[in-house]
């Protein structure tokens, strides 16, 4: 194998399977597979990868709710477990594409790190790409890291800012489910929730930002947001159980927006039966309708 080159500066959010290729054994780079439910089991990864376990120590079990970030303390022990430092640079993919892996981005930036970047195409396009694989064993023997979360407050948010975000004119809620379950037609895949959607949301499912497992161009992902967002800034984004909607937040951040956040409990919480409004049916877009 060739020496690595350097890391150097990252080119935004997403990488190409080329770019990690060539520095994936650098100095400071630490490659994760974040990937959940039957891809967490995948019997090969990217050489190196650690575990991002989602679906495991990296969700507050002790939340009813699912995928809800843990405690800055647990997350912090976490990463110094898999042997990451504040100076690293971390790489994340997933075994769907992007599915989770945006997840795992957005927690780290959320948790006050930058220096992340999610690879687009995830391993479906590494492996397509002819890349080496190795199987996945025992974890090998590694230092701690010195990992610190620092946690920037208003990137995960609960339903009481959603609830102030829908009556806000410069603030847009875009739930990333899909038109099925938007509109109530589709029945919500989680027991004993309601069917349909925030009054005020629009939809816009996280798949129609992908092809074939990667992000769309950037003219194109600029056209889905600013169709639905107008002149608003302030994007706040929901879905199942707070993965796929981070996947909206990184198409978001691709194309320039800034004032972004996740709502972390998102349909698993909001349509619990409750106080919480949901209507059902096409999508009314308040100040832009």
């Amino acid at each position: 194998m060739s020496t690595p080159i350097p890391i150097g500066p990252l080119p935004g959010p997403l990488v190409d399977a080329d770019w990690l290729e060539q520095r994936l054994r650098a100095p400071g780079l630490v490659v994760f597979d974040a990937s959940v439910g039957a891809h967490r089991r995948a019997e090969k990864r990217i050489p190196g990868a650690r575990p991002f376990d989602i679906d495991g120590v990296l969700s507050d079990h002790a939340n009813p709710l699912p995928h809800t970030l843990p405690a800055p303390e647990r997350f912090t022990e976490e990463m110094r477990s898999l042997g990451v430092n504040d100076a690293d640079t971390v790489v994340i993919y997933d075994g769907a594409g992007i599915y989770s892996s945006a997840r795992a981005w957005w927690m780290l930036r959320a948790m006050g790190f930058d220096q992340v970047v999610v690879l687009d195409g995830g391993l479906p396009a590494w492996a397509e790409a002819g890349l080496p694989l190795e199987s996945v064993g025992s974890a090998p023997a590694r230092s701690r890291g010195d990992f610190t979360a620092r946690p920037r407050a208003g990137l995960v948010v609960g339903s009481s800012e959603v609830a102030q975000a829908l009556a806000d004119p410069a603030s847009v809620v875009i739930d990333a489910r899909s038109r099925g379950r938007f509109s109530g037609v589709a029945a919500e895949p989680r027991p004993g929730l309601r069917s349909g959607h925030m009054p005020g949301s629009v939809n816009l499912p996280f798949t129609e930002l992908q092809h074939d497992g990667r992000m769309l161009p950037e003219p194109q992902l600029r056209a889905a947001f600013s169709h639905l967002s107008g002149d608003r800034e302030k994007l706040l984004f929901s879905c199942g159980s707070g993965v796929t909607a981070c996947v909206l937040a990184l198409g978001a951040e691709v194309v320039g927006y800034r004032e972004l956040a996740v709502y972390d409990g998102s349909w698993s919480e909001w349509g619990l039966p409750s106080d919480l409004p949901v209507v059902t049916g096409p999508e009314s877009r308040g100040p832009l309708s």
